[in-house]
């Protein structure tokens, strides 16, 4: 195909690339909208069906100016060019086609913005450029390459000073010539910062990082989760409870998404007695049901597991918390080992839970909650369940990953 090839976008596709349709086949094109005619090269290296846009002949009215100076060479957001009430109809029906091609029919509720201030957690990538040159940002759109940033404006301004110590953490780091990888996570206490990818580190080293740890004013540093110095406890707030988190921990990616996928569960959950908490991580559900129900969690991570039982042994007007370490995907819980619960809620990785879903639906459980950050994983899960007599109250779609095509999403399942 030689450069300069004219097409018709038809419809913007599920990963956020406009979709042409020409040859009798689709072509991608990131960052174009249904019924804009635009210019197009092709990619080298990439799949024949992929194209760069060159021009936009004609714009659609649905166009907007995107707000970040890096949008469209950095990979974090997909979408930034589009308006905002065609854009969520957009990310709403991603799940309702997903559910639909799985042969599951349900109500699909509006989608809920949960956005808020924006994201409190990041992980920046430090690589070694040409002529030796540090790199610190994310990895650039659809290449291996790293685009240097010195600003995110999608970030909560509590990670203000994020990329500054991410910089000034891999200038002694990077000359060992591995990649890094610094994890930031915005707490009460300030940043929570997490270090992979530098191998051993000398103790002239680990100086020098303690010392940018103290201009910074870190709560923390770590690197592979071990300890490098300590300034304050990084904690954030679940419900009434105080968690002092792990080193790297996993939480949602904003506040106002962990609040809206709480509440949602929270709301499905108001019956429930004895609730299981699968997934559990440091407990942004099992420290929220607390105050009404009591709670059986279970996650692999046992360091999560860990500071969500210190958490609810140290808050006052809960329910009795217990917190359990055990990988659900080698060791489900079994249908005899579910008969004490009345609810039970999942909220597993992109893979889904497949394995537990499985022990779910041959059991009695009158109420299962799922949570999801994967809507095809999920409509599997969701099949063996009504396969297994669950009916399926209907779905609503959490938006905390703006500007990208990735969607939460809770249902809840009733026999």
């Amino acid at each position: 195909m030689a450069d300069g090839e004219r097409l018709v976008i038809d419809h913007v596709g599920h990963q956020g690339d406009g979709v042409a349709i020409a040859g009798g086949g689709n072509i991608y094109v990131p960052y174009t909208l249904g019924g804009e005619t635009i210019e197009v090269a092709a990619v080298p290296g990439h799949h024949p069906d992929r194209r760069r846009l060159l021009k936009i002949e004609a714009a659609s009215v649905e166009r907007i100016a995107p707000f970040c100076p890096h949008f469209g060479v950095c990979g974090g957001c997909a979408i930034q060019h589009w308006d905002a009430t065609p854009y969520r109809a957009w990310k709403r029906e991603l799940v309702v086609t997903a559910l639909a091609q799985a042969g599951i029919d349900c109500d699909v509720a509006p989608l809920v913005d949960a956005h808020g201030a924006g994201r409190r957690r990041i992980t920046l990538h430090g690589r070694i450029g040409t002529h030796d040159v540090l790199k610190v940002g994310y990895a650039a759109a659809g290449a291996h390459d790293i685009i240097p940033i010195d600003r995110c404006p999608i970030l909560d301004p509590h990670l203000n000073g994020a990329i500054e110590v991410a910089w000034a953490i891999a200038e002694p780091l990077i000359s060992m010539g591995k990649p890094l990888d610094i994890q930031v996570t915005a707490t009460n206490s300030g940043l929570d910062v997490d270090v992979r990818g530098s191998g051993p580190l000398s103790t002239a080293t680990i100086t020098r990082l303690s010392r940018i740890a103290e201009q910074h004013r870190l709560a923390r540093l770590t690197r592979h989760g071990e300890l490098v110095l300590m300034r304050t406890p990084p904690v954030i707030s679940i419900g009434a409870a105080q968690v002092a988190l792990p080193p790297g921990s996993f939480l949602q990616a904003t506040v106002a998404g962990e609040e809206a996928l709480a509440a949602l569960v929270s709301d499905h959950c108001k019956r429930g007695k004895h609730i299981a908490d699968l997934f559990c991580g440091v407990g942004p559900f099992a420290l929220r049901l607390a105050a009404k129900s009591r709670v059986t969690a279970f996650d692999s991570d046992a360091g999560a597991v860990a500071a969500l039982q210190k958490a609810a042994t140290s808050t006052s007007g809960l329910k009795p918390i217990k917190a359990e370490a055990r990988d659900l995907f080698r060791r489900p819980l079994m249908p005899q080992e579910l008969r004490d619960y009345d609810t039970v809620v999942f909220d597993p990785p992109r893979q889904g839970a497949q394995a537990q879903v499985t022990q779910l639906a041959a059991s009695k459980i009158p109420t299962v909650v799922a949570v999801s950050c994967n809507v095809t994983t999920f409509a599997r899960d969701a099949k063996i369940l009504i396969d297994g007599g669950y009916r399926i109250d209907g779905v609503t779609p959490v938006d905390q990953f703006r500007h990208t095509p990735h969607v939460e999403l809770v249902a809840r399942f009733r026999r």
